[in-house]
């Protein structure tokens, strides 16, 4: 029996969902590059949420582990960081097999087979096993040595979850293909869990890459996943850092850490030293500091990417600041002025019985949070306006009105850049535009101009431009010293 007629014949209601708006790049996460073969060169890259995470993977001698370890324990303490491969030497192929379910390892499901059997190519060449009686075997590992005996050069290993085989060749031509059945035997290639459809892709080796190679590769894929970048490993030359270097600086959306033990940084006449390079070429995106311990690069980015740029007076100087599990330098004069002069950081010991950071600065002589800050704000605008006009669920007008509400956008970052204590009030010291003038004070920290749309050439106006806007954001800065005069009158 019909209940009548639908009532959109008489009102028709649509509802249209706007899309979750874009999402800003990741400002608060370090990525450690390192060479320990641990994670391959097809994942390349991991992210942890505490040390106790790096320590399931790195052993505690390993120097990712190290340096995880001094990023970890600044206070407060860092949420996120990533681990990266990096190709130091060439690599071997290698086939992961998938995890292994709790009912997959069963001991006696294994021990059943005497005369397992499964193919691999590796290297170009198929190697056929047969006749692999696992009955004597007290665990998985027993398994994983008797494939190696029986494949006669590469190795399988059992870590704990999965099966690896890995070639004992490295380079372009290393490689280890998915398992199959034989058509004898018992075949175990499923058991192992390495056939297609089942197992990861396999991993082909590659030769040796340059530190700057690595760095380019992590910008093209992981680019908005990380801001702070460092090394974990000792060995890279001083060509090789300024090499990286180079790289970060023409990214302009990254922090480099770059630590030192090298003697000539605190030498005056030196003028080879990576310190002394680092400031012939006035970098502004990558940072050195000047340590008797390895990686204390990354204890500066897990302070300073502890910033929470949504929340009220949060931004921070690396001045003063401390570096947690960092021996402190004890300095001459001479000593601690070489390294002012030379614009590397370091952490040093006063005669108070304090020990602080200083100088929290660039070798361009820009501060190091200033450039984090300006990071952060750059990204904040690009996003929100990007969303502006991503959420719109028809167009925005190429209209005054349409400029205004990107315009908006554009202010409520500049709000936010108030209110996190980036941006304060205060006096205009350079050229200005649009109604500002040079010697103004901006009131509110900020100001953007949004010029008419009666003044867009009709050339930008077809390809569906906006107006050109510009903004003033009035910096808050730092103090970090002081010079205080007392009268005293008897």
């Amino acid at each position: 029996m019909s209940n009548g007629l639908p009532v959109s014949r008489l009102i028709n209601v649509t509802i249209n969902m706007s899309p979750a708006a874009a999402q800003g790049a990741n400002l608060n996460t370090a990525l450690l590059l390192g060479a320990t073969a641990v994670i391959d060169t097809a994942e390349r890259k991991r992210t942890y949420g505490g040390i106790d995470e790096v320590g399931a993977d790195f052993s505690t001698t390993d120097p990712e582990y190290k340096a995880a370890l001094l990023y970890f324990q600044q206070t407060p303490q860092p949420s996120e960081l990533s681990i990266g491969r990096w190709a130091k030497t060439a690599t071997a192929g290698l086939l992961r097999g998938a995890a292994l379910s709790t009912a997959q390892q069963a001991l006696a499901t294994w021990k059943a087979v005497t005369a397992g059997s499964f193919r691999v190519t590796i290297d170009a060449t198929v190697k056929t096993l047969s006749a692999l009686d696992f009955s004597g075997v007290s665990n998985l590992n027993g398994v994983a040595t008797i494939i190696t005996t029986a494949l006669a050069g590469a190795v399988c290993v059992w870590n704990g979850t999965q099966f690896v085989i890995t070639s004992p060749t490295t380079g372009a031509n290393s490689k280890v293909s998915y398992a199959s059945a034989t058509g004898s035997g018992t075949d175990i290639s499923a058991m192992l869990g390495m056939t297609s459809g089942v197992a990861p892709a396999p991993v082909d080796g590659i030769v040796a890459e340059a530190p700057d190679a690595c760095v380019s590769l992590f910008l093209d894929r992981f680019s908005n996943q990380f801001l702070g970048l460092a090394f974990a490993d000792s060995s890279l030359t001083d060509d090789q850092l300024i090499a990286v270097c180079d790289l970060i600086e023409a990214d302009q959306k990254h922090l480099h850490a770059v630590s030192t033990s090298t003697a000539a940084v605190l030498d005056p006449t030196s003028t080879t030293d990576i310190a002394s390079r680092m400031l012939a070429k006035s970098y502004k995106y990558s940072f050195g500091q000047f340590s008797s311990m390895p990686f204390a690069g990354a204890s500066l980015l897990g302070r300073l990417l502890t910033t929470d740029f949504d929340a009220n007076n949060t931004t921070i100087t690396l001045m003063y600041k401390q570096e947690p599990g960092i021996v402190a330098e004890t300095l001459t004069t001479t000593q601690a002025n070489t390294l002012q002069a030379k614009r590397i950081n370091v952490f040093v010991e006063y005669n108070n019985d304090t020990a602080v950071v200083q100088y929290g600065i660039t070798p361009s002589g820009i501060y190091i949070d200033s450039i984090y800050n300006s990071i952060w704000f750059q990204n904040r605008v690009q996003t929100d306006a990007y969303n502006v006009l991503y959420q719109s669920p028809t167009k925005i007008p190429q209209t005054d009105a349409g400029n205004a509400l990107i315009a908006a956008a554009i202010e409520g970052a500049c709000d936010a850049a108030i209110t996190n204590g980036y941006g304060a009030p205060g006096v205009w010291n350079s050229a200005g535009f649009g109604a500002l003038k040079q010697g103004d004070t901006l009131t509110k920290g900020y100001y953007v101009y949004v010029p008419p749309i009666a003044s867009q050439s009709q050339s930008n106006r077809e390809a569906r431009k906006s107006v050109p806007f510009q903004v003033a954001l009035k910096e808050a800065g730092a103090i970090h010293t002081a010079d205080i005069l007392i009268n005293v009158n008897r």
